[in-house]
């Protein structure tokens, strides 16, 4: 009897394991298919060198760029994704 009860307590055990690493891998393919966008980098030839402000862009695409690829950007202070929403040179 105590096997019995061991051998479902690990079968339980087993399938509740098996049943939530499922349900992390499985993809949601009800949700609208998104649009790919081309990296900016295929457009311009941007690259991070270490200017972090927007007084210091020549454009919104190279603040996007920066925004998205470079590290200790202070251009988008709301964390929106849309960086230099105040400046209004662009």
């Amino acid at each position: 009897m105590k096997k019995l009860i061991i051998y479902a307590l690990l079968a339980f055990v087993g399938w509740n394991y098996y049943q939530k690493n499922i349900a992390t891998t499985q993809v949601d393919i009800s949700s609208k298919p998104q649009t790919f966008q081309a990296p900016a980098t295929a457009l311009h030839s941007f690259s991070c060198d270490g200017r972090q402000h927007c007084s210091q862009m020549r454009s919104r695409a190279e603040a996007e760029y920066f925004v998205r690829n470079c590290p200790n950007t202070k251009m988008d202070g709301d964390h929106d994704g849309v960086p230099c929403e105040n400046d209004s040179r662009f």
